[in-house]
């Protein structure tokens, strides 16, 4: 499996940061396996930092090996079990399992309003999902132990002319 991380630096060697925002799938190493995505991200952080460059570092990983040897939580779609947890993480509530990968849908900026209306109470948790069933959602793979990183092999970067 190829997948990206959008960033502002190139990073060879991912580590686990400690963030200090509360994300979909809580404290990891995020990537995609859609590099549209990715380029998205790396020119959101460029433009926050204000210094480096737009960066999409590639990686392949074994997924056989590492979700055989590893834990995994897997959804497959933006179902009511991943509203829970999506919705937990971003409130900083979760205290569930951890797990080494986390994969799924994002929650990104197209989703945001959705979700902003579903955490304030507005929309319920069967009209979220309804809502977010026409929505074009884009996939995550969270890497949150060393364990999980060691099964990343960098392989470059998107060429500058690619994004």
């Amino acid at each position: 499996m190829i997948l990206y991380h959008g960033s502002n630096v190139i990073v060879s060697k991912p580590r686990l940061i400690q963030q200090n925002r509360f994300l979909d799938f809580g404290f990891g190493f995020y990537t995609t396996t859609n590099k549209v995505q990715a380029i998205a991200f790396a020119d959101k952080v460029y433009k926050r930092r204000k210094k480096g460059g737009k960066i999409v570092n590639i990686y392949k990983i074994d997924e056989q090996e590492a979700f055989t040897k590893y834990s995994v939580l897997r959804f497959d779609s933006p179902d009511e079990a991943w509203l829970d947890f999506v919705s937990e993480n971003r409130a900083g509530n979760y205290r569930g399992d951890l797990y080494d990968f986390i994969y799924g849908p994002v929650a990104n900026d197209d989703v945001y309003t959705t979700f902003t209306l579903y955490t304030s109470g507005a929309l319920t948790k069967e009209q979220t999902l309804e809502a977010l069933k026409i929505k074009k959602l884009y996939n995550q793979l969270v890497l949150s132990t060393e364990q999980a990183l060691s099964c990343l092999e960098f392989i470059g970067t998107v060429p500058e002319e690619e994004i």
